[in-house]
């Protein structure tokens, strides 16, 4: 086990058997609409219903703090990404900055967050979809909720699968089409509820306290809210996946990176103000469809099943996103050895076809059998978990290596860098007690598979690391 501390060499482009190099296809136009498509889907359409049943009003503070660990951490993937343009994220950071056993760690970590993501948000669109064709509804639920299987769940992701099989470039463009639509209907709510904007709605502002609060199972609170409505902020890190299949990524990574990044808190701040002008807080708190709810009760039906159709059509933009990331994530490990070997080899489109059908297979499975509304905070562990490792990963290098070119530049390195560890730790201490341990007992299982597998296997790549 002596290896664990090895550190990955990134090596060039060139050096890359042919069969594992992903073609240069993505503009920063379709980064930053590939970030806001993974950003802007099931969070603000869903959770900000639990945001307004844990904090009320005050989760206009909640989105402001979830934005801004976001936004530091953000800044410190523009940097690193831009350093190792590398596919793999914060996997491929941490293996190159701390070492195998490190990266491990998080690889598995955004294994649990993009699974998670992919399987939930196709749940959730299974949701929306089955009534609207008359699916019967033990066809479209888990097992363990009384159903059969989650036919249409599955479905799309079947269908996603095939789109990233078909071309990288082809299934982008689809993508900011598919975007397009969920900003319209966005700015479509923004602008008529509006009109129905009434000021005492945000008094008291803070009726349930700052601080984690409550029962296990039902913390309320404004960091209670942040660490669950954290997860209608983060996506970003699936642009950084696409390190490889940029055409110029020193600049569009960054680009897309704090671009998406903006753009996504701009968009939150004006959903819930308002969201929350147009209603009191208390009548579409915890509502699965809290949008909607709020166009039927000003009076705008028409509205509201336009929002309601939109979000069936933009939510499988997230699926697309997570997805794209979870296989390079997947691909990464391959090619490290951690995984086979064997899934990360490319088609003749040079898409990664066996790390996309083993994917849509993990995906599917969770999807179809399993009810997830209870373990998508799982998802945000993860999450918090690899945002750490990147700020820790952006000030080390900092330190080792203070006269590397830099393409993007975080401003107040350790400023920001700080924020983004301790405002990660925080949020992650704020979850629901029970997600800490599912958390721990992943990371248990994995570290198992780690020294039984994954360490042995990854001997086959480390001709090419360094110590």
């Amino acid at each position: 086990m002596k290896n664990w501390k090895v550190r990955k060499r990134i090596v060039s482009r060139e050096d890359i058997p042919e069969e594992h190099r992903l073609r240069r296809s993505l503009t920063w136009v379709h980064l930053i609409f590939l970030g806001v498509g993974a950003i802007v889907g099931t969070g603000i359409l869903v959770l900000i219903g639990t945001a307004a049943d844990k904090a009320g009003p005050a989760m206009m503070l909640s989105f402001v703090i979830a934005g801004v660990i976001c936004a530091a951490a953000a800044l410190a993937y523009a940097e690193v990404a831009t350093m190792i343009p590398a596919s793999g994220s914060a996997y491929t950071y941490s293996y190159v900055v701390f070492g195998e056993l490190l990266a491990w760690f998080v690889g598995w970590s955004l294994i649990l967050e993009y699974s998670l993501v992919v399987s939930a948000v196709s749940v959730g669109w299974s949701g929306y979809f089955s009534p609207l064709v008359g699916i019967p509804q033990e066809f479209a639920t888990a097992p363990l909720l009384g159903g059969l299987f989650n036919f249409p769940a599955v479905f799309i992701i079947a269908v996603i699968a095939g789109l990233l099989i078909y071309g990288t470039r082809e299934s982008a463009t689809l993508n900011s089409v598919l975007v397009a639509i969920k900003m319209l209907a966005l700015a479509m709510f923004v602008v008529v509820a509006l009109r129905a904007f009434n000021a005492d709605h945000f008094h008291p502002f803070i009726p349930y306290g700052f601080a984690k609060n409550g029962p296990p199972g039902h913390e309320v609170g404004v960091m209670a809210a942040s660490a669950i409505i954290f997860f209608a902020f983060y996506g970003f890190d699936a642009i950084a996946t696409a390190a490889e299949e940029a055409k110029n990524p020193g600049r569009d990574l960054a680009i897309g990176i704090v671009g998406s990044m903006v753009l996504c808190v701009l968009i939150y701040m004006a959903v819930a103000a308002a969201a929350i002008g147009a209603e009191p807080y208390q009548r579409f708190a915890s509502s699965t469809e809290p949008l909607a709810l709020i166009l039927r009760d000003i009076g705008q039906p028409l509205a509201a099943k336009l929002l309601a159709l939109s979000a069936s059509i933009g939510m499988p933009t997230v699926i697309l996103a997570f997805f794209y990331g979870q296989s390079r994530i997947f691909l990464s490990m391959s090619r490290d050895g951690l995984l086979p070997p064997a899934l990360a080899r490319l088609s003749s489109r040079r898409t990664p076809v066996r790390i996309t059908l083993f994917t849509a297979v993990v995906v599917g499975l969770l999807a179809g059998l399993v009810p997830l509304n209870d373990l998508v905070a799982l998802a945000n562990a993860g999450t918090l978990t690899a945002f750490i490792a990147v700020c820790a990963a952006m000030l080390t290098l900092r330190q080792r290596q203070p006269a590397a070119e830099r393409k993007f530049r975080t401003p107040l390195p350790w400023v920001t860098g700080s924020v983004g560890i301790l405002g990660c730790a925080y949020l992650f201490y704020s979850l629901p007690h029970y997600t800490q341990i599912w958390f721990v007992t992943w990371n248990v299982a994995g570290l198992m598979v780690y020294f039984m597998y994954a360490a042995h296997s990854a001997h086959r790549t480390r001709s090419s690391v360094g110590g």
